[in-house]
């Protein structure tokens, strides 16, 4: 899926297949969560994610944390 399309979301949390620079919609919803905050993330909105820990991120930062976390 991409910017573009635009189908019908079902609410609640969605389940993600991330891709190198997209992703592929499992289960339908409006949003994801962060891996690191838990933080709703809605799909239009979703910028950040790991293709190896299949997660994603709400910020940069988030991301950095993430990181620091793994090479603990």
């Amino acid at each position: 899926m991409n910017r573009f399309e635009r189908t019908p979301l079902a609410a609640g949390e969605a389940e993600l297949r991330y891709l190198d620079g997209d992703y592929r919609i499992v289960r339908p919803g409006s949003y994801v969560r962060c891996a690191v905050t838990g933080t709703p993330i809605p799909l239009d909105e979703l910028k950040y994610w790991s293709v190896d820990l299949q997660e994603a991120y709400v910020t940069p930062e988030a991301v950095m944390a993430r990181r620091s976390d793994k090479h603990r």
